[in-house]
């Protein structure tokens, strides 16, 4: 309970006194998670309206629903050109912060992220795609929601993992290397004669915040992420930042 009323304050102080922040972190949230639910929007209406067990769509959601789990600040968009996320973390163990805080605080965020993000996301792509509101209702979509977002919490301990071990040019390169993974599981999937879309949307339909699909996903994100957490603060505490 300590360590997570310290993360708690962390985040707090991020926009403690710089209005100005939570301004830019709104808005650019607001944009960017309208432009990746609008695209996603158009595939998954496409999709779905016209049975195509399209790859392209598979591989949006499997890209797109992770990043729902970062925060839109200026810090995170000049990672890769000042290494923002080093620099932080280098400022946070300057100080006499423990690092379980440190790890709590980027899980923390990220949950919160999922929430004011997926909403966002999430909403968007039922509000404007009608082939959606016609293969699932309001509850059905729901499901369809947090089983992707059991997905993207799993995948979410992976950036947490790269983003405090690595250096903000090797997590960029990760980053291109995880997509090319979800491109390459896409692929596969639709070889095989499958399709995550689809597998996941019948699911929902067929037994709604009851499927086991939904649960078990979110289960497994769970439990990813609290593993992934524990190697990352086990290989944390060793980090040299020379």
């Amino acid at each position: 309970m300590k360590t997570f009323k310290q993360s708690w304050f962390i985040i707090r102080g991020d926009f403690r006194g710089a209005k100005y922040k939570i301004v830019f972190t709104a808005v650019f949230s607001l944009l960017f998670m309208g432009y990746l639910g609008g695209l996603t929007a158009l595939i998954v209406n496409d999709s779905l309206g016209g049975k195509d067990r399209d790859v392209l769509a598979d591989f949006l959601l499997l890209t797109m629903v992770p990043m729902l789990g970062f925060t839109y600040s200026r810090r995170a968009l000049k990672y890769w050109s000042e290494d923002s996320y080093t620099k932080m973390l280098m400022y946070l163990k300057s100080l006499p912060i423990p690092m379980e805080v440190i790890v709590s605080k980027r899980k923390l965020q990220s949950f919160l992220s999922f929430g004011i993000n997926g909403i966002l996301y999430f909403g968007l792509i039922y509000a404007i795609g009608e082939h959606v509101q016609a293969n699932l209702n309001g509850i059905e979509y729901l499901s369809f929601a947090f089983t992707w977002i059991g997905y993207g919490l799993m995948i979410a301990g992976v950036y947490i993992f790269i983003e405090l071990l690595f250096s903000g040019k090797a997590y960029g390169w990760f980053t291109m290397l995880i997509m090319g993974l979800s491109l390459a599981t896409a692929v596969i999937v639709r070889l095989s004669g499958g399709n995550l879309l689809f597998f996941t949307v019948e699911s929902s339909k067929e037994w709604g915040l009851l499927s086991p699909v939904m649960w078990g996903m979110l289960l497994v994100g769970l439990i990813a992420l609290q593993v992934i957490s524990k190697w990352t603060l086990h290989r944390l505490k060793r980090r040299n930042f020379i």
